[in-house]
């Protein structure tokens, strides 16, 4: 009995040990350092190679669709709905089985989840809320417009709506805290797509009277601009700033309040406006996180880790300029969807090149469901091979090149829509990018008759480039021509010197082959996914 005594006591002090060793996993994290970022999982830099899925596939009844697709494309992470009106269907009863379910089965199938939050906005309108809170216009007052008609969108500046959702997405934060100390879940978006179309801002008599009031000072200190009122201070967008700085203070102390439960990373995504211009103010998602209200956001929500574009605009230079207007040094580069449709594909590199932490095309399941014309007309074999291919090449090495591009500078390009080259400078090297070459011989060339690629004129191509060292270089991409050579003013008989086939092994690079000859005299020519390093050099 003593022995059999003792023999327990060692297999609870086991069970306990183990369990503490659990919970003693790092909470994931955004760290910055010299204007670059790394999201940290498990105490190391992580890509996410993600996918989301469709939006009514947040049940366990449609989980046996969503794994094989993951598993199909090379996906690490996959990005899942949790609505409110899912776990508080009965206002204070709270069930939570489908998020117990989600973690079981990510973890079954080793992939980490981001956790949408579904609240008070889904895709700027409130169809997500619980029916108690759809019904009772009183208690949770929807925007008005200047007739003084009901918008569709609940206003940000009711304190009862945000209560309640701040109580359902705090009850949520702490079912992860006790459920998922391994922290399978890695980031969590609270609210979806915030903001309203067609009415800038609440008209009521009681909002009418806050924008009457002075711009908050914190905001005119991080824009640099005087005190005064939002008509004066934002002219044609005064209403639009408005309801920016009170949607993201909404957003803001829901965001807070999870954290104190558990500090997990928070992003924001944007229903994005034209990337260049300053939008009608009621063209557009008004009060989100576009590219050209990130200084308000960042003002207004300091709990939010970074804000995210939501891309589904097909044509290259305006995703180039959304890329670049996302990747800032105060802001982490992520894309938490994108379309689906092969074109979209070689967007990949271009994220990465940024130095983006994470990327998911959306709607993928094999649920029957296709957004199209937003994204993929179906999910064939060559949509799902565009980016399952260049997912697969990183799946060996998203810890390696999380680490690279959050240490190391990164170079990112796609083919253009108009197939003109790109190019760059990374220390004392160019690198020229061009498009719809074959693996040998020149285009020019008049005195062997020669057929145009079949891909030239196909939306496909691009390249991520790490440089490693003054002269060393890790390179990913396909369906495009590399051509390195010595700066202006850079070393004198530059050429490259080795070029070598390899992956990662335990963050170790190894040597598959050598590329030489017929494989480099015509430039870097990759045509399927393929992983190289460069070195650089110069005779005497």
């Amino acid at each position: 009995m003593k022995r059999q005594a003792l023999l327990l006591a060692w297999t609870l002090s086991a069970l306990v040990t183990a369990a503490h060793a659990q919970q003693a996993t790092p909470v994931p994290h955004v760290e910055t350092k010299n204007g670059r970022h790394a999201l940290i999982v498990d105490g190391a830099p992580f890509l996410m190679l993600g996918a989301q899925v469709n939006n009514s596939s947040n049940y366990a009844s449609a989980l046996p669709k969503v794994w094989p697709m993951l598993e199909r494309i090379h996906a690490n992470t996959v990005e899942v709905p949790v609505a409110w009106q899912q776990i508080e269907p009965i206002e204070g009863q709270f069930d939570f089985s489908f998020v117990q379910t989600l973690l079981d089965e990510a973890r079954t199938h080793d992939k980490r989840v981001v956790l949408l939050w579904f609240g008070t906005w889904k895709n700027t309108a409130p169809g997500y809320t619980p029916d108690w809170v759809k019904l009772d216009n009183r208690r949770f007052p929807r925007m008005k417009d200047k007739t003084g008609q009901d918008h569709s969108v609940h206003t940000p500046l009711a304190r009862s709506t945000l209560e309640a959702d701040k109580r359902a997405f705090v009850r949520l934060i702490g079912y992860l805290k006790e459920h998922d100390p391994q922290n399978t879940v890695i980031l969590v978006q609270p609210e979806n797509e915030v903001g309203s179309y067609r009415v800038p801002r609440d008209y009521s008599p009681a909002a009418n009277v806050l924008f009457a009031k002075p711009v908050p000072a914190a905001l005119t200190r991080k824009l640099g601009k005087p005190a005064g009122t939002w008509t004066a201070l934002f002219g044609a967008q005064a209403d639009r700033a408005f309801n920016t700085w009170y949607t993201a203070r909404y957003v803001d102390e829901i965001a807070a309040a999870g954290k104190v439960v558990k500090p997990i990373p928070m992003y924001v995504n944007a229903s994005l406006a034209g990337p260049s211009n300053v939008p009608d103010p009621t063209g557009v998602a008004s009060g989100g996180p576009q590219q050209d209200v990130l200084d308000i956001w960042k003002a207004a929500a300091p709990s939010i880790d970074f804000a995210a574009p939501d891309i589904y605009d097909r044509a290259s230079e305006n995703v180039a300029q959304y890329l670049d207007k996302y990747a800032r040094s105060d802001n982490a580069l992520m894309v938490p969807e994108i379309g689906n449709a092969r074109e979209f594909a070689r967007y990949f590199y271009g994220a990465l090149g940024r130095g983006a932490i994470g990327y998911a095309p959306f709607g993928m399941d094999d649920t029957g469901y296709v957004n199209y014309p937003l994204g993929a007309r179906s999910l064939d074999e060559a949509t799902l091979d565009a980016i399952a291919k260049p997912y697969a090449l990183f799946a060996g090495m998203a810890r390696e090149w999380a680490k690279i591009a959050f240490e190391r500078p990164t170079w990112g390009v796609f083919k253009p829509d108009d197939n003109t080259p790109r190019s760059t400078v990374m220390g004392d090297w160019t690198i020229a990018a061009t498009w719809g070459e074959w693996q040998f011989g020149q285009k020019d060339w008049t005195w062997i008759k020669t057929e145009p690629a079949p891909w030239g004129n196909e939306p496909v191509g691009g390249a991520a480039i790490a440089h490693l060292s003054a002269d060393v270089f890790l390179v990913a991409g396909d369906h495009v021509r590399l051509n390195f050579g010595a700066r202006s003013g850079g070393p004198a008989n530059g050429l490259v010197l080795r070029v070598e086939e390899g992956h990662f092994r335990d963050g170790v690079w190894v040597r598959d082959r050598m590329w030489n000859g017929d494989q480099t005299d015509y430039g870097i020519n990759l045509i399927e996914p393929v992983l190289l390093r460069v070195t650089m050099g110069a005779y005497r």
